[in-house]
């Protein structure tokens, strides 16, 4: 039998050709159909070349496991979310390998409700029935349609903002040629409609499979420069730019500097409290002091999830969260299905910078002065969790706190870090803060990286 490597901790990724094809896609979509039992399910896909094949293939699986299929055509993996909780569908596939290199695809699945499929709920039993074939006839194969979400896609996020409260705002939105762009132009049609007074400058805006200015990944600093160069030449009030599927976006100051999404869940968390005073607001372990500090100023409970969207998602319904942030610049919505989004959150900013009447920068410039952050560091490693532990004996003893949610985080009077193991490649992920000390901060991480490194050895 053979075994299908693309199946990953939370998803379906591999490289074209050998680990994800349209035969495997088949068997995936009628895999998916027969263990969700599922009458209809929803698909769409990225802008990838080898997207709408494979989205086809998926179909195909489907409607031979008896399951109905709505295409919703081009999407953003937020759109698949959005249609798994606005159409009456069992589930919902999106086509997208997202940031990944050029020769690779993958899919993200959903249930319900947007509900995530991952390897603890349900994503294993894909795999093992998409391996062994092990397919049931249906009394009747399913049937194909196309639908557009579009519009109710738009109403649902202009709800997050009340437009009286937005002032003459000039954005650079990039999209990086990837999947955003078509609702950028919804958006803006919507805005000229209601008398919005935000005005788009567009960077990379056409979709396009080739990358033409390289895959779209804000995170690595190399494909910040675009975005950072249009906001200066325009002078933006905001930078505004995606990854390939857009469930992320990254916000670039009125200078044109990045601003690490740590800072944003700390402001996005105070734009909720705002709206619904003493909710809970969801973070990561990796960087912590600023949200918590934040939420409580603004009279919330703050609450730590392990790292990793199906970990927040379920966390997030558990405690009835209104907004969960990761540093890594996934901002999850309990209005939006308690799912990531990369629209809502530079809307609200957007509205956050007009009714405070300050810039981006101003917004943040303090709470990155009181909590000044390494980001994430990644290290290769042959063995990650000898080097954590060794890491952990070396620094524990002089500890005020440890904690476990996600590899361990170390908490002293003035600094803290967190070192985690990456749940699909070899690599160790540190991220260290202090307590207004940036020379203090950039020691320990050095210190710390010194120490992973001994330990590789």
């Amino acid at each position: 039998m053979e075994k299908l490597s693309c199946f990953k901790a939370y998803d379906i990724r591999g490289q074209l050709g050998s680990e994800l094809n349209e035969d495997i896609a088949y068997r995936i979509g009628r895999a998916t159909g027969q263990y969700l039992n599922a009458q209809q399910i929803a698909i769409g896909g990225d802008i990838r070349l080898s997207s709408e094949a494979l989205k086809q293939a998926v179909a195909n699986g489907l409607m031979d496991a008896g399951t109905d299929v709505i295409d919703i055509g081009m999407t953003g993996t937020e759109e698949i979310y959005f249609a798994a909780q606005h159409l009456p569908v069992d589930g919902a596939i999106e086509i997208t390998a997202s940031h990944n290199p050029m020769d690779y695809n993958g899919m993200k699945l959903v249930r319900k409700n947007a509900r995530p499929i991952s390897g603890d709920t349900g994503l294993h039993d894909i795999r093992r029935l998409a391996e062994s074939q092990n397919f049931k006839a249906p009394s009747s194969p399913g049937t194909l349609s196309r639908q557009s979400i579009l519009e109710p896609y738009i109403d649902h996020l202009m709800g997050y903002i009340n437009s009286d409260n937005i002032s003459p705002l000039k954005l650079v939105v990039n999209a990086g040629n990837g999947a955003a762009g078509h609702v950028i132009d919804a958006l803006e049609e919507k805005f000229q409609q209601q008398r919005i007074p935000i005005k788009f400058i567009k960077v990379h805006h056409q979709p396009d499979g080739t990358f033409p200015h390289g895959i779209p990944n804000p995170l690595l600093p190399e494909c910040r420069q675009d975005t950072t160069d249009a906001v200066i030449k325009h002078r933006a009030d905001m930078g505004i730019a995606w990854d390939g599927d857009f469930d992320r976006c990254f916000l670039f100051d009125e200078k044109g500097q990045f601003i690490e999404g740590y800072y944003i869940v700390g402001l996005l968390a105070e734009a909720f409290l705002k709206k619904y005073p003493g909710s809970k607001i969801i973070h990561d372990p990796r960087l912590t002091w600023n949200t918590i500090e934040c939420v409580k100023k603004s009279g919330g409970i703050s609450v730590q999830s392990k790292t990793g969207h199906a970990f927040i998602k379920e966390r997030m319904r558990k405690e009835d969260a209104i907004y969960g942030g990761e540093m890594s610049a996934h901002h999850y919505f309990r209005d939006f299905a308690y799912c990531d989004s990369g629209m809502i959150p530079w809307l609200l900013v957007a509205e956050l910078l007009s009714i405070k009447k300050q810039t981006l920068s101003e917004l943040v410039e303090q709470r990155i002065q009181a909590f000044p952050s390494s980001g994430e560091i990644n290290s290769r490693l042959k063995n990650p969790n000898a080097s954590i532990a060794r890491v952990r004996q070396a620094y524990e003893k002089d500890a005020l706190n440890t904690d476990e949610t996600d590899g361990i985080s170390l908490e002293f009077e003035q600094w803290r870090f967190n070192l985690r193991a990456s749940n699909t490649e070899p690599v160790v992920r540190l991220n260290v803060e202090s307590r207004g000390n940036p020379a203090l901060m950039q020691q320990k991480t050095q210190e710390i990286l010194g120490a992973v490194a001994i330990s590789h050895r």
